[in-house]
């Protein structure tokens, strides 16, 4: 555990005394900036040139497979689900974002081969369908790095949890950018996309992640104001506590970060939008003392703008999985104002 070293434990303590303790909007303005500049600013004009690659009739729900470039000779994979028997249009939208694993196809309920999943769920347990039964239009985006947007020779094809974090991240760190911040760039293309459809009401945008899905999700909303309602669910934590603790995916490490923010600051710059944190308690990767503490700081944050009620949460009996019992509700009552 290296955040244990007398080095690593001095120079944290050192940063936390220099973070701000005063929080308003010039707090909010000046360390979101500063948190943009840290992930690596991504910018594109080429044209989204939609594909559609399957529709497939569920029960209750249409599946749809389809790609967009996001970046140039860069196209990224999605599931649209559409729920039927709509009884408004448009509907709210949420993106679900996986975590590590095999991509977005647990999402929806599907093995890594793309054929129907039998049997027991993984970490994610479709909450993508959870959340197109509560009559979301849900779109599921396949991160870089995972499933088929797997590119390079550090993945193994013939087995479906690996993928091409380290050689991204790494490659990506030699231009000043990171890959957290390219699959945050991309989300934001895919909403760019998405509000152009009529289905969808781009005033009711909601986002939803587990663990590395959490990560995308803290930073997305923290830096679009366009998600209106983010559930978080197994990675809000404290930098010093998680990420420093273990040997953890190089996606979760943003350059000089510690100097001027922890985990907790990050990401209650999305104040005041709602906010919805779940986890497990007997999280291995996330220890949920130190979620309890972000829970705390992020509330307080929350209370110096006046909307500290606009905070809810909820530890489940669990691991590293969602839960989604509370929090899918949650998003239901916020977005559809029931």
């Amino acid at each position: 555990m290296w955040s244990n070293h007398s080095v690593f434990t001095t120079l944290y303590k050192e940063s936390i005394e220099h973070h701000t303790k005063t929080f308003d909007e010039h707090w909010q303005n000046q360390l979101l900036d500063k948190f943009q500049q840290s992930l690596g600013i991504f910018k594109t004009d080429c044209p989204f040139e939609p594909k559609t690659l399957e529709i497939v009739e569920e029960n209750g729900y249409k599946r749809i497979s389809m790609e967009i470039s996001t970046f140039q000779n860069l196209r990224m994979q999605f599931y649209l689900l559409i729920p039927e028997n709509k009884q408004r249009q448009p509907l709210p939208l949420v993106l679900a974002i996986h975590g590590h694993g095999y991509g977005n196809k647990d999402l929806v309920g599907l093995n890594a081969d793309g054929t129907k999943r039998v049997g027991i769920q993984g970490i994610h347990k479709d909450f993508a369908i959870s959340l197109v039964n509560k009559g979301f239009i849900v779109a599921a985006p396949e991160l870089i790095g995972f499933g088929e947007r797997r590119y390079d020779t550090d993945s193994n094809p013939e087995n479906e949890g690996d993928n091409n974090c380290y050689s991204f991240a790494s490659q990506l760190l030699l231009f000043g950018k990171t890959l957290a911040g390219l699959r945050v760039f991309e989300c934001k293309r895919l909403l760019d996309y998405l509000v152009t459809e009529e289905n969808v009401d781009e005033n009711k945008i909601g986002c939803m992640g587990i663990s590395g899905g959490g990560l995308v999700t803290a930073f997305l909303s923290a830096t679009d104001k366009r998600i209106q309602a983010a559930v978080i669910s197994g990675y809000t934590n404290q930098f010093y506590s998680s990420i420093m603790r273990r040997h953890h995916c190089l996606d979760n490490y943003i350059p000089g970060i510690l100097q001027y923010a922890e985990m907790p600051e990050i990401i209650a710059l999305s104040v005041p939008r709602p906010l919805f944190i779940e986890a497990g308690i007997h999280d291995h990767l996330f220890p949920i003392k130190a979620t309890r503490e972000a829970v705390k700081k992020i509330k307080k944050i929350y209370s110096c703008f006046g909307v500290g009620d606009a905070v809810d949460y909820q530890y489940f009996n669990g691991g590293h999985e969602v839960n989604g019992d509370k929090s899918i509700t949650w998003l239901y009552h916020l977005l559809f104002n029931k």
